[in-house]
């Protein structure tokens, strides 16, 4: 069994373990009322919601186990040509590792593949991490939500011109 952290696309044998692990995080940052994402209908089957065209989530697996994941997906509500990065969110023991940039780098990857010209993203105060990274890699704030995605409970939110990304990506 390797010991690398592997960044890849989600699969059906996947979805228990990303399920529990948005179902396990949320509630760490107080989203777990009413408006987050924990509440998702996808959240039970992941692979199939996300595969559909457009749509692609990766996890990262290490020894044999799913430690985190995000996703891409059109805006609900919004632009054809704006995508949203969702529900990013890692155990505990992959944190700090520096998994969230590689994760959201793969990500940027796909919306840019995808035809998506510009990636928003939903989160909130407590983040803080999460909100660092997304700045260091070129997000900037906006003042208010976009389209409708029904996540009302979330305060901060992002958006990057897929065209002015890190080319690392």
């Amino acid at each position: 069994m390797s010991t690398e952290w592997v960044v890849r696309p989600i699969e059906p044998r996947d979805d228990a373990a990303v399920a529990a692990i948005i179902r396990g995080v949320m509630p760490e940052f107080g989203a777990s009322g009413p408006g987050f994402a924990i509440h998702d209908a996808e959240v039970g089957t992941m692979s199939a919601s996300y595969s559909r065209p457009r749509h692609g989530y990766f996890v990262v697996e290490h020894e044999g186990r799913v430690k985190g994941g995000a996703g891409i997906a059109p805006l609900a509500g919004g632009d054809p040509s704006v995508c949203e990065l969702r529900k990013m969110y890692f155990l505990k023991e992959a944190r700090g590792r520096g998994l969230g940039e590689k994760l959201l780098r793969r990500c940027l990857a796909f919306a840019k593949e995808a035809g998506y010209q510009l990636c928003y993203l939903e989160t909130l105060t407590g983040m803080d991490q999460a909100q660092k990274l997304y700045e260091r890699l070129g997000f900037g704030r906006i003042p208010q939500a976009m389209g409708s995605t029904g996540h009302f409970g979330c305060n901060r939110f992002y958006t990057l011109d897929l065209s002015k990304a890190p080319s690392s990506l």
